[in-house]
Formats: C-alpha cells, sequence, structure tokens
C-alpha cells in the first residue's frame, strides 16, 4: 500500500469511524475496489485485531441486495466501511445493519482518484456548513430549485426531516457517504422539471449535455435519455411505478470539491449543487423500496424554502 491510499484510508479510520482497539470492523468490498477494501482494512488491523475483509462479486446496479454473508457481516460488526462498485447505501442490508447498532460508511463506485481527493477534506468545516443549510430549510414546507438550464422543480418534504451527511460516523447505528458533504431529503411529493447538467450515471460527466426529467405527484413521467429511461423501465419490471419515485433531493456541502470529476459519489457533494435522485428511498426516510437510485446532479442552481432563497455553500 502506497502512502497516498494509506493516508486516506486513515481519514476514514481515525477521524470519521475513530475506531477503538477492542471494536470489530467489517470491510466489505467487490473485486472492482479490492485495492481500496485492502488499503482500509490494513490501516484498520493496526488499530484492531477484529477487521476482516468481505469480497464479492460486483453487482450489476446500484442498490442491488449483497450477497447474505456480506449483510451478516455487516450486521455482526461494530462497524463497516463498503468501498463497492454499486452503491449499497440504500439497501436492506445496510439499514439492518444500523438498525443493530453497527456503524459505518459506504463508499460507492469509489476510485483511487476519488478516495484521494474526497476523503482530503475539512469535516468540521463540512458539518458547519450542513448546519447553516439545515437552518434554513429545516421545516421549510416547499422547497423550489431553479436553473437557467430549465430546471424548475417543487418539491414538499411533509413529515419526512432533512438529514445531514458530515462523515461523522462514530455513533452507535450512525451512517455516511464517503466522501462527505450534503443535505437532503426525500420528499413525500413533488412536481415540475429538473435538467442535470452535471454528472449522472451509465454517462458520468456529462461535458455539454443536459438531461431532462419530467415530475408528477412525487414520480418522474419523463426522461429525455434513452440509456437512464432503460435502467428505470429495467427497475419498473421488478417494482412496478416505485421504479419511478422522486427519491431524494439533495444540496451539496463540501466546499473542498471544487469541480466535478464524472463520479456521482464526489461529485453530489459539490459545495453549491443540487442533486435528485429517482428510485429507493427507504434507507433516507422515505417507504420507496426499489432496485435502484439514480443521482443526477444539477450545477448553478438557485433554491428557495418557502420562497425564501437559500445562501448556498460555495
Amino acid at each position: 500500500m502506497d502512502d497516498d491510499l494509506r493516508a486516506a484510508a486513515e481519514t476514514a479510520i481515525h477521524q470519521c469511524l475513530d475506531l477503538g482497539d477492542e471494536e470489530s470492523l467489517a470491510v466489505v468490498t467487490d473485486d472492482k475496489r479490492a485495492e481500496i477494501g485492502e488499503a482500509l482494512y490494513a490501516v484498520a488491523g493496526e488499530v484492531m485485531l477484529d477487521a476482516s475483509v468481505v469480497r464479492y462479486p460486483s453487482a450489476s446496479q446500484h442498490g442491488e441486495e449483497p450477497p447474505a454473508p456480506v449483510a451478516a457481516a455487516m450486521r455482526e460488526a461494530d462497524a463497516f466501511l463498503a468501498p463497492t462498485t454499486k452503491s449499497l447505501s440504500h439497501t436492506r442490508a445496510r439499514g439492518a445493519a444500523c438498525e443493530a447498532g453497527s456503524r459505518g460508511a459506504t463508499l460507492p463506485g469509489i476510485t483511487r482518484e476519488v478516495f484521494l481527493t474526497g476523503l482530503d477534506a475539512d469535516y468540521e468545516a463540512i458539518a458547519r456548513h450542513c448546519a447553516e443549510v439545515r437552518e434554513q430549510v429545516d421545516d421549510a414546507e416547499e422547497i423550489r430549485v431553479t436553473t437557467e438550464a430549465g430546471t424548475d422543480l417543487t418539491v414538499e418534504p411533509g413529515s419526512r426531516e432533512f438529514l445531514s451527511d458530515t462523515g461523522d460516523v462514530s455513533e452507535p447505528g450512525s451512517f455516511s457517504n464517503l466522501p462527505a458533504g450534503e443535505v437532503f431529503v426525500s420528499p413525500e411529493t413533488a412536481n415540475g422539471t429538473y435538467v442535470v447538467d452535471g454528472t449522472m450515471m451509465p454517462h458520468g460527466l456529462l461535458e455539454g449535455r443536459e438531461l431532462a426529467f419530467e415530475v408528477e405527484d412525487g414520480y418522474v413521467t419523463h426522461i429525455s435519455d434513452d440509456e437512464v429511461r432503460e435502467q428505470v423501465e429495467a427497475a419498473a419490471e421488478e417494482v412496478g411505478e416505485d421504479a419511478y419515485n422522486l427519491a431524494e433531493l439533495g444540496i451539496g456541502t463540501n466546499v473542498g470539491v471544487t469541480d466535478l470529476v464524472g463520479s456521482v459519489l464526489l461529485d453530489e457533494k459539490a459545495a453549491g449543487t443540487v442533486h435528485v435522485a429517482i428510485g429507493d428511498d427507504a434507507g433516507i426516510g422515505g417507504d420507496t423500496d426499489a432496485p435502484l437510485h439514480l443521482d443526477g446532479i444539477v450545477t448553478e442552481p438557485t433554491v428557495y424554502a418557502d420562497g425564501a432563497e437559500v445562501e448556498l455553500p460555495r
């Protein structure tokens, strides 16, 4: 393991998880992310005796449930880290682990570049910016997002609360998505249009392209892009209209992310951006269980909370 990987792994083990020598850790990884998984395992092994790696073949879709032994490892350990190709953030396995008291972080789609860049963060600043955004949006009856590219989307949180991802997973049952830095909500309903002009899988960084989505009564009713639409249609064969659920509105709060790189994991945390997701929201305060969670990053947004413009971190 080289020094760069070691430094990033030490941030996750010591600063984010704050692991103790008598705790247990499960590092969950897959064949394509094994280098990062092994780096985390190596650093954890210097702190604790009870560290292990659980490795499995890469999943085919974000939000796909992992094999049962992987879910069991996450649930039974005091803490977990999951650098995987496809996201485990919105799986029942991750939720069950946190409900059982395990704390941890997923690192979906993590690459060496994102691992090194994203973990080199000022977590006190992230927490401060999350608190400042939350102060403006908490208890709002509606949040409206507009952009010059054509976004005009209004979401209503209803009884659901905004949540913060600050990277601090030191308390039992806590959860983060590393790299960290966002405030987000799973709205009860939404209406309007959003135009993704930043990053969205399977395309990565769009670089001049725009993907348009129409939303009505909390469901995405039109998707301009064929490849994204095919992913949602495939999920709909399994769960019906729940695949079209408008699952999340998030606001990036990590001022250390200054440029989009084509990784949803990192780019959705970029301060001053908004991301909107389709599909599963059961892991973030909603009630829709779907086998996908597709985030799209919207750049240069203006955000309003009950008509008042929200001051976004920059």
